[in-house]
C-alpha cells in the first residue's frame, strides 16, 4: 500500500531540498510529486502537504511534517 505524497514547489514554507528527503525517509514506498497543487490561498500563509488525500498544514515545515507523520501508511506485519 504505497502512499500518494505531494508537495507545491511554489510554497513558501517548505524548502524542497529539505522536505523532500524527510519525507522520503518518513516513507520509503511513496512515489513523492512536485508541482503545483492549486492550493495558493492556504499555500500563500502555511506550510502544507497533500498525503492520501488529505491536505496537511502547519506553520513551519516541521510541524506539517510532525502532522504528516501520523498519515502515513504503514506496511501490516504479517504472522
Amino acid at each position: 500500500m504505497a502512499n500518494d505524497i505531494r508537495v507545491c514547489d511554489k510554497c513558501n514554507f517548505t524548502s524542497l531540498k529539505s522536505i523532500v528527503p524527510k519525507l522520503q525517509k518518513m516513507a520509503p514506498d511513496a512515489e513523492i510529486k512536485i508541482g503545483c497543487k492549486s492550493y495558493c490561498g492556504p499555500c500563500g500563509k502555511r506550510a502544507f502537504v497533500f498525503i492520501n488525500g488529505r491536505y496537511i498544514s502547519a506553520p513551519t515545515e516541521d510541524e506539517v511534517l510532525k502532522k504528516v507523520e501520523s498519515f502515513v501508511k504503514r506496511p501490516v506485519a504479517q504472522q
